[in-house]
């Protein structure tokens, strides 16, 4: 996938929603209607760094390509290049799938 125009500032980063699987494991499809939105994603742009108080800039530990988990509250839904992403603070990240 092409990569976005745009750098998010500081320990910000930019996700793209992983789509859930459309059937449970018995088979049983699921409507758009009842699906809830995935808490899983795909880094896809990621700031410098936050700054401590030092004036130090401190790299994020996540990178461009990880998976992770959010919470479901988490981040501003944005459209960007057309496409639906969200931005969120590293610290709304509960951790990297591996």
């Amino acid at each position: 996938m092409a990569s976005i125009s745009f750098r998010p500032l500081h320990d910000r980063v930019v996700v793209r929603r992983v789509e859930s699987e459309e059937k449970t494991k018995g088979g049983i499809i699921i409507p758009d209607s009842a699906k809830e939105k995935p808490q899983e994603g795909e880094i896809v742009a990621v700031g410098n760094g936050a700054r401590d108080e030092s004036g130090n800039v401190v790299a994020l530990d996540v990178k461009v390509g990880d998976r992770v988990l959010f919470g479901k509250w988490s981040g501003t839904e944005v459209k960007l290049d057309g496409e639906d992403l969200l931005i969120m603070k590293e610290a709304d990240i509960m951790g990297v799938v591996a």
